[in-house]
């Protein structure tokens, strides 16, 4: 017999033993190819940016409803009044002596104010009907500029414009501009974006405690989003797409992207801490967390989509540029990020910075991580007293919700502008001079039945002008085929009032109708208050549709990950809490009180109506997020041990400190657009970042628990039947075939075919 030595034990499982889901596969080729990877992200940029500089187009949007009477007139009046289609801007002139007194210096003014780029014509305000005000002390005219959209109006042009007003003004003669080009001029930039980034740097180093961990979720975010928005250009040659969804797409690209690569870098520390190497932690983590990307990036193009149901273009055009951005940034998860990890992986905890000593992650045998003592206590706290909990998250989550039954919608105006703006000034001095309906004058489009038949005219001009609520009626002005005419209201209210909606009303089913009875005339109410008045109504038409089709959408997705029937549907009421927490939190913003001067909001301001929208979309997609994170690791732990409570207890350990970042993050990216001059996005900043702090606080960390310990293994329940009938997703992946094999000791003796025994030693 021949002595032979015994094989070394097996350090590990051989990768691949049991062969992992695709995406492992796609995380250990990117691993491998790290550096052809990251070429051929860099070509895609330089590709796009050339694409985009080539055939880029410019944004645009057209907020009012189709189909309505405001459309109507507005179609109307840009087909048979070409001339008036351009954009305008208000020159509002006070003199403490009266306008007529320095009627020299106003027409020198109007001269200088003419000779800038883009500047059309100018209106003689003491030539035009209505130009001068009762008081005799205010003027209005109005510059015709030959842009129609004001984004397409240079800014160097409009602060040309502010210069030469500032330069006129003197004691006793004021001059304001009011306009949407000279809103944009003066709004300026507050680099929200660098902001965000940088909170989420500090956010990461102080979770981490690594340059190199933190900077991983950086490198992605920003790869994602420099792709993203060179290929915005490129979408907007095809689509409408409002200026403002570039900020959007920004605020969920950066979020989601810190978020993803977050959750990803938390778990390859795990697999690294279960003594895997680099390339095999890397596919075990696409393997695992990769899955939970994926499916949480899906709910959030699934709620993205819901805006489709509003049958709004501009609706339609902000939610693909941000599901552009969502689907950059998964695309980079799974793809750059893991080849950043053949860079940076085996030294992913190189470059601490001196927080004090961390310990590592505790990881048990069976690959999870076990329960820190801090989550371990919260749970069991939760268990103890989950009726309470419950109870008192829904109340406060109600209570925080129950300013929204006081909303007031609209669209803001310059009157909500900050009142050191040149357009707030104008804004006033029209309200002072003129009346406050002078800032939202209605339009009346007169489509006439013949050339030059304008007798019902007078007769339309005269019952509008008796009727109550209307200040003043401009003669007709017809145009140069004599076919169309349009008649200017001024209401006694301000456009933002609730009398003012009840005239255009009042107009359209009772005065119109009854001075063009038997004429063959058509008259659509428009102009800026009419069409608010018209988007809103659409909007609330809409909504229960993009509600119900988001949440149902949302729920097949969940049951079909989590095979359980209780997530997705106690997952739909949490989440529906949560934003109607975060719309109470915004009503309460726009009331213009202390919480409203918090956030540089001094005048009660109405909501427009497409904002609660767009929130409802965007939180229940990262809503579903921080579901998917928490319930994912639940599952996983119920999967392997069957116990509820563990479930719940491993669950919150491994995501709870992920989750609590994340949702620090966003609320910073978010947060970093409240200084925004721009209301509306003031307000989608204020409301995202309020809901993402209430769904992390007191849905996901407190609620979710507490409705889980309640359930018990319900939470799991899935009828056999339906069973049988979805597919498998594993969204949690496969742990066990990534862990390694535990060590073995070497025997002292193996035996060998001849019977001998042969010592090791």
């Amino acid at each position: 017999m021949s002595r032979k030595p015994a094989l070394p034990p097996a350090e590990r499982s051989a990768p691949g033993a049991t062969a992992p889901g695709p995406l492992g596969r796609i995380g250990r080729f990117a691993f491998r190819h790290r550096g052809r990877t990251v070429l051929a992200w860099v070509a895609t940029l330089v590709l796009a940016a050339a694409l985009s500089s080539a055939f880029g187009g410019k944004f645009f949007a057209d907020y009012s409803a189709p189909g309505s009477d405001s459309k109507k007139a507005q179609n109307l009046l840009q087909d048979r009044f070409p001339a008036q289609s351009g954009d305008t801007v208000e020159v509002v002139v006070k003199a403490d002596a009266g306008v007529k007194t320095v009627r020299p210096a106003v027409q020198a003014l109007l001269a200088q104010l003419a000779a800038v780029p883009h500047v059309t014509a100018v209106e003689d305000p003491f030539a035009t009907p209505g130009g001068l005000a009762p008081d005799g002390k205010t003027l209005v005219s109005h510059l015709r500029l030959d842009v129609v959209n004001p984004i397409d109006m240079p800014l160097k042009d409009s602060k040309r414009l502010l210069d030469i007003a500032d330069k006129a003004t003197t004691p006793g003669f004021r001059v304001a501009l009011g306009g949407q080009s000279i809103e944009q001029a003066e709004a300026g930039s507050i680099g929200s974006e660098g902001i965000g980034i940088a909170a989420a740097a500090l956010i990461l180093l102080l979770t981490f405690g690594s340059v190199v961990a933190a900077g991983l979720p950086i490198l992605v975010a920003v790869a994602g989003l420099a792709v993203s928005s060179m290929l915005t250009g490129l979408l907007i040659s095809f689509i409408d797409a409002p200026d403002w969804s570039t900020s959007l797409a920004t605020m969920m690209g950066i979020g989601i992207g810190i978020d993803y690569a977050l959750l990803m870098v938390t778990r390859f520390r795990e697999w690294r801490a279960a003594g895997l190497e680099p390339e095999d932690a890397t596919a075990a983590t696409l393997d695992t967390a990769g899955r939970s990307v994926l499916v949480a990036g899906g709910t959030v193009v699934i709620s993205m989509l819901g805006l489709f149901a509003m049958g709004l273009s501009f609706m339609r055009g902000a939610a693909l540029v941000t599901i552009l951005g969502v689907l950059v940034v998964m695309a980079a998860s799974v793809t750059l990020f893991p080849a950043l990890l053949g860079y940076f992986g085996r030294n992913v905890d190189r470059l601490r910075l001196p927080l004090g000593r961390r310990r590592p992650p505790q990881v048990a045998v069976g690959g999870h991580v076990e329960p820190s003592g801090g989550w371990l206590a919260w749970s069991r706290l939760i268990e103890r007293h989950r009726i309470v909990a419950t109870l008192g998250g829904i109340a406060v989550l109600l209570a925080l919700a129950a300013p929204f039954l006081g909303v007031r919608f609209g669209f803001p105006d310059a009157g909500n502008d900050r009142k050191a703006t040149s357009t707030r000034a104008a804004y006033d001095l029209l309200s002072t001079g003129f009346g406050p309906g002078a800032n939202g004058p209605l339009l009346l489009a007169v489509e006439l039945p013949a050339s030059g038949s304008s007798g019902a005219l007078e007769v339309l001009r005269a019952n509008v002008a008796r009727t109550p609520g209307v200040a003043a009626v401009s003669p007709a002005q017809l145009n140069p085929a004599g076919d169309t005419a349009v008649i200017s209201v001024i209401p006694t209210t301000g456009p933002q009032s609730s009398r003012t909606g009840d005239l255009v009303r009042q107009l359209r089913s009772d005065v119109i109708p009854a001075s063009t009875r038997g004429t063959g005339t058509v008259v659509h109410v428009g102009g800026v208050t009419a069409a608010s008045i018209d988007s809103t109504k659409n909007i609330a038409r809409r909504i229960p549709l993009l509600i119900g089709g988001v949440v149902l959408l949302s729920m097949v997705l969940l049951l079909v990950s989590f095979r359980s029937v209780m997530i997705p549907i106690k997952a739909a009421v949490m989440n529906l809490l949560s934003v109607a927490a975060s719309y109470g939190v915004v009503a309460l913003v726009l009331q213009g009180g202390w919480a409203g001067r918090l956030v540089g909001i001094d005048t009660e301001t109405p909501l427009p109506a497409f904002v609660p929208v767009l929130m409802f979309a965007v939180l229940f997609g990262l809503s579903m997020d921080y579901e998917v994170f928490l319930i994912s690791r639940m599952r996983e732990a119920w999967t392997r041990t069957g116990e509820n409570h563990r479930a719940i207890v491993e669950g919150l350990a491994g995501t709870g400190r992920v989750i609590t970042a994340a949702a620090a993050i966003m609320i910073a990216v978010f947060a970093a657009f409240v200084p925004s001059p721009d209301v509306v996005l003031k307000v989608i900043g204020v409301g995202m970042a309020s809901a993402i702090f209430i769904d992390a606080t007191v849905v996901r960390m407190l609620l979710v628990p507490a409705v889980m310990h309640l359930l018990g293994p319900a939470n799991w329940w899935m009828p056999a039947w339906l069973g049988r009938r979805l597919p498998e997703l594993h969204i949690e992946g496969r742990p066990e075939v990534h862990l390694p094999a535990p060590r073995q000791p070497a025997p002292d003796y193996v035996e060998i075919p001849d019977t001998r025994t042969v010592p090791t030693g």
